[in-house]
């Protein structure tokens, strides 16, 4: 299915399906369309929402993860979501997605986190791409797979024509550096709704040990491992991802969240 982008109230997002609400966060390089298997899984039986962040747009003093949760916050009061859902997010959309949680615990009903920064990454394999140098920007997006045919031609053309905007360039760094200073070790068990947390056990960039933390530190977690995926298993293992979501969706369905 090909993914309809709407505008409203000055966002641009997804929406698809009826039911309960599963709202979605991409990371700091992605799109609307790194959840197509997602929506295209579960918009049968639930609401599917994701909002573009303005990672590349918005003013420079805002960038970085403060910034984005009070984007997301605002689009939840803006499209008049329900009082409770459920969050996922990839990479830099699990950090705002646990920042959310932190900040507005009524309005969360359970986290799926997949590939998330908040206690390390090693952003774009330890460097930023080099402006103009095409092969390298393609090498280090596949660096994000396990599998680098998975990066496409569309999608190492996007990434390459935002290194080559110093506007974008600016907020991306200053995004980075603000994911790498927001550190939650100390937050995470204050995060009391259950969450599962699905991993690539061939991610560089989060490696298996970041999400073993994750799962000692969050006091509901439950961990899944995707063999030959990398950083992004909802992507690249799709169908395994999903089992895992369904899976998680129906046993936590009447889980009340526990007080820390």
């Amino acid at each position: 299915m090909e993914l309809r982008h709407q505008h409203q109230h000055g966002y641009e997002y997804v929406d698809e399906g009826q039911g309960p609400v599963l709202l979605l966060l991409h990371g700091l390089f992605g799109a609307l369309s790194n959840w197509q298997g997602v929506v295209e899984e579960f918009a049968a039986d639930h609401r599917v929402i994701i909002p573009l962040l303005p990672i590349y747009d918005m003013p420079l003093t805002q960038a970085g993860v403060p910034g984005l949760v009070a984007y997301v916050e605002g689009f939840v009061k803006a499209m008049a979501l329900p009082p409770s859902f459920t969050v996922l997010g990839n990479s830099l959309g699990g950090h705002i997605a646990l920042v959310y949680a932190l900040s507005n615990p009524a309005r969360v009903s359970r986290l799926v986190l997949t590939g998330s920064s908040g206690l390390f990454e090693d952003s774009m394999g330890g460097s930023f791409p080099k402006r103009g140098n095409y092969a390298y920007v393609q090498e280090r997006v596949g660096y994000t797979f396990y599998d680098p045919k998975v990066a496409t031609q569309e999608l190492v053309d996007e990434v390459f024509n935002v290194t080559n905007s110093n506007a974008k360039c600016l907020r991306i760094i200053a995004i980075a550096r603000s994911a790498q200073r927001h550190n939650l070790s100390k937050e995470l068990t204050k995060v009391t709704v259950p969450t599962l947390l699905v991993w690539g056990l061939n991610d560089t960039i989060t490696p298996p040990p970041v999400a073993h933390e994750f799962a000692r530190l969050l006091p509901h977690a439950e961990l899944r491992f995707l063999d030959h995926c990398g950083h992004a298993p909802m992507m690249e293992r799709p169908i395994g991802f999903n089992a895992y979501l369904r899976h998680f969706l129906r046993t936590t369905a009447n889980v009340p969240a526990v007080a820390a």
